[in-house]
C-alpha cells in the first residue's frame, strides 16, 4: 500500500490528542485510580529478578559474574552454565552458542556445534571435554557473549513469564514466580514443566484476571510448583520458595518491592 494511504503518525497522535481532551470535559471519577506499580520488566524489577535467581542458582547476587559459570551438576542434563543455567543436554545451550556463532562468525565455542547437536537430550560430554569449560569462561568475557545470553534469557525464559503474568493478572511477585518456575523446568510438554504446573494451580484457583484472588492463586502456584520440583532428586530442595517466594507473598509483597529479605539453602540474602 502507498504510504500516503496511511495517516501519519503525527496525524494519529494529534487525533488522539483530540480524543483524550473531549474525554477530559467530562467530570472526573472521585478518585483516580493509583497508577500501575511497575511490571518486572521495569528495569530495577528486572534487576531484582536477575539477584533472586542467581541467589538460588549460584548462590551470590552477582548474577554479571555468571556469565562464566559452567559446572556439570549431575541432574541429567550435561553441563549447566551462564546466567540462567543453559544446559548442553537440552537445548538451550546449543540455540545460545548458535546465535552467538550466527553474531559473531569464528569465536572460540563455535567449533562446539557439531559435539552440542549430538549431545542434545543425554547428558554426555562427548566432543565437549575437555577444553569446553575453558572455552566457555574465554567466551563469558566477550561482551557479544554476554549479550547473547541476556538475549536468549530474554527470548526464552524472562519475556514469556512475564508476558503469561500479565495476562494472567499478576503483579511482579507472581511474573516472578512465573520466571523462576520458567528458568528451572523449561516449558516442554511434560508434568512438570512451566505450563504444567499453571495448569495444575489453575485447577485449584483462579488467577485474579479470571476474577480470583491473586494471593490465593499464587498459593495455588507455588504449591505446584514445589510438587513438580519434588519429582526430581535435583531439585528436591525447596527454599528457593519457601523460605524466598512464600516469604515475599506472605508479606504481602506482590509488587516485590525491596528491602527484601530471603534465604535460599539456609543461606541469608537481603536487597535494600
Amino acid at each position: 500500500m502507498h504510504p500516503a494511504a496511511h495517516p501519519s503518525r503525527r496525524t494519529l497522535l494529534t487525533l488522539i490528542g483530540a480524543a483524550t481532551c473531549v474525554g477530559m470535559l467530562s467530570p472526573l471519577p472521585a478518585a483516580a485510580a493509583p497508577a500501575a506499580a511497575p511490571g518486572l520488566d521495569d528495569p530495577a524489577k528486572k534487576e531484582i529478578a536477575m539477584k533472586l535467581v542467581s541467589s538460588a542458582e549460584n548462590s551470590s547476587l552477582d548474577w554479571k559474574a555468571q556469565y562464566r559459570y559452567i559446572e556439570d551438576i549431575g541432574d541429567g542434563r550435561g553441563y549447566t552454565a551462564g546466567i540462567i543455567g543453559f544446559c548442553s543436554g537440552t537445548g538451550d545451550m546449543l540455540d545460545l552458542v548458535q546465535l552467538y556463532a550466527d553474531r559473531k562468525p569464528g569465536n572460540v565455542l563455535a567449533r562446539y556445534l557439531p559435539a552440542l547437536r549430538r549431545v542434545d537430550g543425554t547428558d554426555s560430554h562427548d566432543g565437549l571435554d575437555p577444553n569446553f569449560p575453558a572455552d566457555w569462561r574465554k567466551a563469558a568475557q566477550d561482551t557479544a557473549f554476554q549479550q547473547a545470553q541476556n538475549d536468549e534469557r530474554d527470548r526464552v525464559y524472562f519475556n514469556p513469564a512475564v508476558r503469561q503474568g500479565k495476562t494472567d493478572g499478576l503483579r511482579a511477585l507472581g511474573q516472578f514466580a512465573y520466571y523462576d518456575a520458567i528458568v528451572m523446568h523449561g516449558d516442554g510438554g511434560d508434568a512438570t514443566s512451566f505450563s504444567s504446573i499453571r495448569r495444575r494451580a489453575l485447577r485449584q484457583s483462579k488467577p485474579p484476571a479470571q476474577g480470583g484472588n491473586e494471593t490465593t492463586y499464587l498459593n495455588a502456584f507455588l504449591d505446584a510448583r514445589v510438587w513438580a520440583m519434588k519429582q526430581e532428586e535435583a531439585h528436591s530442595d525447596t527454599s528457593r520458595v519457601d523460605t524466598a517466594q512464600r516469604v515475599f507473598l506472605r508479606q504481602g509483597n506482590l509488587d516485590l518491592n525491596p528491602p527484601l529479605d530471603w534465604k535460599v539453602y539456609g543461606d541469608s540474602y537481603h536487597i535494600g
